[in-house]
This record gives C-alpha cells, sequence and structure tokens, in this order.
C-alpha cells in the first residue's frame, strides 16, 4: 500500500507540474477556440473471467485532464489518473489457502472522447459519447495465507498495460460511462459517475 501511496504522490506532482503549461501557455490565434477540463470520477469495477474467480466487487475513483479545441471538436482528448481496490471472494478463501487476497491498482489512461449530436435539447442536452484509451496499471496484491498452511504472507507489484472502451450519455458537466477494460488475467467493466468542470477556455 505505501508503495502504492507513492507512486501515486509521483503521479500527482507530474500532474501538478505539467498542468500550469495548460493553463498559462500564450494565447494561440484569435480563431482558436480551444478548453482544458478536469474530471472526478467515482464508480464501482466488476472482475470478469479469471480475475473474477479470486476476487469480489471492487471500487475505483479517478482524476482526468482533458482537451480540445475547434479543430478536433467533438472529440476530447484525455488523460487519467486513478485508484481501485478489489478485496477478495468468500467462496475464494472457502476452495484455497488464503485468508486474505486483495489488490491495489493505480491505472493511467491516454485516449479520445468522441461526442454524438445530443438526443435531447430541450429540456437537457443529453449527448451519446464513446471513449477508448490505452492504459498502463500498477497492481499491488496481498497473499496472505491461513495460519494452517505454514505459508509466508508476501506482497505482489507487477504492472500491466492494456486498453479500455465504453460508451455512455453525458450532460457534458455531468456523465455516467461504462468501460470494458483488458488486462491479461485482469479484465473488468468499470461504471463511472464523472463530474467535470472547466480549467482553461479560451474563445
Amino acid at each position: 500500500m505505501q508503495q502504492i501511496l507513492f507512486v501515486m504522490k509521483r503521479i500527482i506532482t507530474l500532474f501538478l507540474i505539467v498542468l500550469p503549461s495548460f493553463l498559462y501557455a500564450q494565447k494561440g490565434p484569435a480563431d482558436k477556440a480551444r478548453g482544458v477540463f478536469i474530471a472526478f470520477g467515482v464508480g464501482p469495477r466488476l472482475p470478469l473471467n479469471y480475475f473474477a474467480n479470486s476476487t469480489d466487487l471492487g471500487y475505483g475513483f479517478n482524476i482526468e485532464i482533458s482537451y480540445t479545441d475547434n479543430e478536433y471538436l467533438p472529440v476530447f482528448l484525455f488523460g487519467k489518473i486513478g485508484f481501485d481496490q478489489y478485496p477478495g471472494s468468500q467462496s475464494y478463501y472457502e476452495t484455497s489457502d488464503y485468508s486474505n487476497y486483495s489488490t491495489n491498482a493505480l491505472p493511467l489512461a491516454v485516449g479520445a472522447r468522441y461526442y454524438f449530436p445530443p438526443l435531447i435539447k430541450s429540456i437537457v442536452l443529453l449527448m451519446p459519447v464513446v471513449e477508448a484509451s490505452v492504459d498502463y496499471t500498477y497492481y499491488q496484491k496481498l497473499h496472505q495465507f491461513k495460519l494452517a498452511t505454514g505459508k509466508s504472507n508476501y506482497l505482489e507489484n507487477t504492472s500491466k498495460v492494456g486498453f479500455s472502451a465504453g460508451g455512455g450519455v453525458s450532460m457534458f458537466m455531468l456523465e455516467i460511462l461504462a468501460s470494458y477494460n483488458y488486462f491479461q488475467t485482469n479484465q473488468f467493466i468499470s461504471v463511472d459517475l464523472r463530474v467535470r468542470l472547466p480549467l482553461y477556455i479560451n474563445l
């Protein structure tokens, strides 16, 4: 857990160093409209396939920085960092030597999001949205065994590269999105409720 927090602090520090370059960069041509946004997401994580054999429903949260301008619209480019946690399943404990098995994950993602024309305009702006990203995740897994087994407990640290793709509905400032996330032996479905705020807008 301490290693996860150390890596997370280093990456957040990097975000804080890079972010001012977006906020205070020199303005481009007058006809160049652009925007930088920050979003906060939280939601459940549903393990699939091999991952589901040992793990119960987890949860996660993330922070995202996204960018677009009038040349990219309706495409937004984004970078995202998060933290996910998965407890071990009770059925796995009953059929194995484990007394505790849990997974902490620190995911990083770079991708693009596409907003379709609004389904509703009159009452509220409601747009379908799809996104895809390339992901890197650092894992820390706790292996804790029953005393009768005589096995030593240990922490396993690994990292994997994968991808995610998903879709949902958006009011832009508020959206809900479900995604399929693929990592070898660690596949899962995530559902995120996001709140998005503008950091910098140049019209």
